[in-house]
């Protein structure tokens, strides 16, 4: 059986779906893990990402998670590690990107390390240190709104040096512009320095390739996704010289969309499914006063439509009403019983009205919806759009199609094409 060589560690459902995506893209074939498996692994594949819920975890429980998720892969054979975080650098001043860092270098007996959240493709750039999404700094991007996880601060230095022991300093754009020895001769000196962490400039997907080169060696790198695309060329003497790694099987069924999601990238594609699906808004301060009545009306409409199409059925909403409905009830609270409704109907959806095929937008969404469908795994398939690919579950009574989406990605007709690229 083959051996995987990079083991992935994610923070959030979304974002493993994204970081596998792209190592899928590259010609690794690449499973997906629901949390940390019980038992050994026993897919003929190059790469595994285990998906953990631990972005808004307190500190020390992501740590433990992600510890324990280091020495499961490690077991399993592979050889280089890689903590996968959010291309927005979504954690709060307490952690846990920082935090998890710390703990996986201690781990793996290491000084060194770079953090890299950079995914072009998807607007997501670093300059002298400072993250931009959509070509705006972060803090301006939206992502100062989020319900979460809120950055209001676009320094990565800064925001990185704050939650770890580590020093963090920074491989500009245009040491990576000179390439690998460049970058190499750069890691080198910030070593001796005693820099533990470097924040990577990436400005296009070029110096993303330049990085992966460089950190051939290292045996832990941190980043979003858009690193995975240069890790694959280190070690092309050892993939399969043929066969589609992103091939997934046929699964007919009912099709629907699940969005929890509260980003401006999922609003914009809301908007556009709602002139082409039949959908159904779920308040969160109407789920408060009949939890029960909400979820009932949402699938009547859905039984009412899903012979014809899919069904689009939403709690996303604008800052206003999130900031409404968080003085109500509380953040936790507000979070929480979106996702249980989810959750919820999600499993009604599938076990009760024949919804084989599911899009789920927003990655505490993700989180509730796969844990409701007992989903193990996934075996990851095409990408929608950059970072978003479907995949098909194991560990489900039946195989279901099941695209996971990150709040912030793809564009905006991303649930109406969606449909059409599945097998």
């Amino acid at each position: 059986m083959t051996m995987p060589i990079i083991g992935c560690i994610a923070d959030d459902f979304t974002g493993a779906t994204d970081v596998a995506s792209m190592l899928v893209s590259a010609g690794m074939r690449t499973l997906q893990t629901i949390g940390v498996p019980s038992t050994a692994l026993d897919d003929d594949v190059e790469a595994v990402v285990v998906a953990l819920k631990s972005r808004t975890l307190p500190a020390d429980e992501a740590v433990a998670q992600s510890l324990e998720a280091l020495a499961w892969l490690q077991a399993q054979g592979c050889e280089q590690f890689y903590f996968k975080y959010c291309s927005t650098f979504d954690s709060t001043p307490a952690g846990n990107i920082g935090p998890v860092t710390d703990a996986l270098m201690t781990a793996l007996d290491t000084d060194f390390t770079v953090a890299c959240p950079a995914l072009p493709a998807n607007q997501r750039t670093v300059y002298n240190g400072y993250l931009f999404a959509g070509g705006v700094p972060l803090n301006e991007s939206g992502m100062q709104d989020h319900p979460l996880t809120p950055m209001t601060d676009a320094n990565l230095v800064r925001v990185l040096g704050a939650q770890t022991h580590q020093r963090v300093d920074l491989i500009d754009y245009a040491t990576l512009s000179e390439g690998v020895e460049a970058v190499e001769a750069r890691i080198q000196a910030l070593r001796a320095a005693g820099v533990g962490i470097a924040i990577c400039d990436a400005i296009d997907t070029q110096h993303l390739h330049t990085l992966a080169h460089a950190c051939r060696h290292l045996p832990l790198v941190t980043a979003g996704s858009g690193l995975a695309l240069g890790l694959p060329a280190n070690l092309a003497d050892r993939l399969p010289a043929a066969g589609q790694a992103d091939a997934l099987p046929a699964i007919a069924g009912r099709e629907a969309i699940l969005s929890g999601s509260c980003s401006r990238a999922t609003l914009a594609q809301l908007e556009h499914a709602r002139d082409h699906y039949p959908s159904h808004y779920l308040d969160a301060l109407a789920l408060a006063d009949d939890f029960e009545g909400v979820i009932a009306a949402a699938l009547a409409l859905a039984e009412e439509h899903l012979d014809r199409g899919p069904v689009l059925l939403y709690a996303s909403a604008s800052p206003e009403d999130v900031r409404r409905a968080q003085e109500a009830l509380g953040v936790a609270e507000a979070g929480a019983l979106v996702e249980r409704a989810m959750a919820e109907i999600a499993q009604s959806l599938v076990e009760h009205h024949g919804v084989r095929r599911l899009l789920v937008a927003g990655g505490e969404t993700s989180g509730a919806v796969v844990n409701a469908l007992g989903v193990q795994g996934l075996r990851i398939g095409p990408s929608i759009d950059p970072g978003v690919p479907w995949t098909t579950t194991f560990g489900t009574p039946a195989p279901l199609a099941l695209t996971l989406k990150s709040g912030n990605f793809g564009a905006r007709d991303f649930m109406t094409k969606a449909w059409g690229m599945l097998p």
